[in-house]
């Protein structure tokens, strides 16, 4: 049976020992616990953006690709409406051409009819019945005239009603020189209105034009910003950078 001075000596001796073993059990599970901890953060790649930036990344190029469709759809209505501009311009500039092509011809036959005009007019009986006469042609070369277009509704309505210079009593000879004037008349109004049409449509044509082709650069510059970004290639093996002869020799093996 153990002594008291054998049990206080093992006492002496072992609690010392039991203390040491419990304080390097404590360090090193420390150690092993801060090896977790540290570890995900060593073994991270100093390059690789955290996930939350990776997300924010991924947002933004869909905000990018998102924007480049819309301006794309953008661009291609414009380009649509460019060309029916353009279109309109060119019927317009036809229009014109149509015009000063009639007003010139009109202005010729007035020029023709006004050397007539300076001849002595025909003397004819002033009776009721040469009137009427003068009236009867008059209407009948007035609305001739309107149905070749070359007078309006307007200006056939004030030759019925005697408005405007029209004189029914007046010589056959001399109505003849007041309609072809009536008529360049309104052939000049006609191709001044259908120049400013042009004018107008060329304008509009232009503004058109310019916003389609500043939506079209903008659009292929969306287009280029919302393109992803090429992965960054790994560099090859050591073995894939050596000569082909170099990689399939192997030395022989010793016997």
């Amino acid at each position: 049976m153990p002594t008291l001075d054998t049990v206080l000596y093992q006492f002496l001796i072992e609690v010392p020992q039991a203390a040491v073993i419990w304080s390097v059990l404590l360090v090193l599970a420390l150690t092993v616990l801060t090896v977790l901890v540290t570890r995900p953060q060593r073994d991270q790649p100093a390059g690789d953006p955290a996930p939350s930036a990776v997300e924010a990344a991924a947002e933004e190029l869909a905000d990018l690709r998102r924007y480049a469709e819309e301006v794309a759809v953008a661009a291609a209505g414009a380009a649509r409406t460019a060309r029916r501009r353009r279109d309109a311009w060119l019927a317009a500039q036809e229009s014109a051409e149509r015009a000063w092509r009639a007003y010139d011809a009109a202005e010729t036959a007035a020029r023709r009819f006004g050397g007539a005009g300076a001849l002595p007019t025909p003397r004819t009986p002033r009776t009721p019945t040469e009137y009427a006469a003068r009236e009867r042609w008059l209407h009948h070369a007035a609305t001739a005239a309107h149905l070749r277009g070359e007078l309006s509704m307007g200006q056939l309505c004030d030759v019925f009603a005697r408005r405007g210079g029209w004189d029914p009593r007046r010589h056959p000879v001399e109505q003849e020189v007041v309609l072809a004037r009536a008529v360049r008349d309104g052939r000049r109004a006609g191709y001044v209105a259908a120049a400013e049409r042009e004018r107008a449509a060329w304008r509009d044509a232009e503004l058109a034009a310019e916003a389609a082709r500043i939506l079209v650069a903008e659009a292929s510059a969306a287009a280029e910003r919302a393109r992803p970004a090429p992965a960054p290639v790994a560099p090859a093996a050591a073995s894939s950078r050596r000569p082909a002869w170099v990689a399939r020799w192997r030395p022989a093996r010793a016997g």
